[in-house]
């Protein structure tokens, strides 16, 4: 069936984050005195969300909800004052969206990255996309790679699943279509390497933007 919908990740995907997600991350650490970390080390803390990323940059013997409450609250106030830094938008993504828009393709995005952030975002770097729905992780709703995002723009979007692609670029992006029975494109010029997502065999993958255009 041909592709009607193609449902993106945003972080990692979409947008270069890691820079200012670090950045917010260790102003928090820092609040709250522990160490630092360095911006590789936060690129494999992504993925699961905020408080995850949180939990993963506190030391080991630290990791209590007390402390991930405490960080959560200054990573917060910080990143929704800078997380437009140093993020970026991925080569080629920009022109990919129009392509995919002028084909008559509907376009969305599920994030878990929180709700207001990930609107924020989308809306300041892609202005110009009319995405069908655009959502991040929100109060009452397991995040990926719980299907029920995935769930959630289905059913605004109207559509079957087979007539569905999701592209992503991580561990939870691959899991999230496969509990959603999904079509998923590995993107590779994101926050894990092909080594760590070939386990996950997905449908088709991506070294640059225009490959997307491959897997429809």
């Amino acid at each position: 069936m041909q592709t009607r919908l193609v449902i993106f990740d945003l972080d990692g995907t979409l947008l270069d984050t890691i820079a200012d997600l670090a950045a917010s991350a260790n102003y928090a650490l820092k609040a709250l005195g522990f160490p630092l970390r360095q911006e590789t080390e936060c690129r494999s803390f992504v993925g699961n969300g905020v408080t995850k990323l949180l939990e993963r940059a506190l030391p080991a013997d630290a990791q209590t909800s007390v402390n991930i409450e405490k960080m959560q609250a200054v990573f917060q106030k910080h990143y929704d004052e800078h997380n437009a830094d140093a993020t970026s938008v991925y080569p080629g993504i920009s022109s990919l969206l129009e392509e995919l828009n002028a084909r008559g393709i509907k376009l969305a995005v599920a994030s878990n990255k929180y709700q207001s952030a990930t609107e924020k975002l989308v809306k300041h770097y892609f202005p110009q996309i009319p995405f069908c729905r655009v959502l991040g992780a929100r109060d009452g709703v397991p995040v990926k790679p719980a299907p029920q995002i995935v769930e959630d723009i289905l059913q605004t979007a109207g559509l079957p699943k087979e007539s569905v692609l999701y592209v992503g670029d991580s561990e939870v992006d691959m899991q999230t279509a496969r509990n959603a029975s999904l079509r998923v494109c590995a993107v590779l010029w994101g926050f894990r390497t092909q080594a760590q997502l070939e386990v996950y065999q997905p449908d088709f993958w991506a070294h640059c933007a225009q490959d997307v255009l491959q897997a429809l």
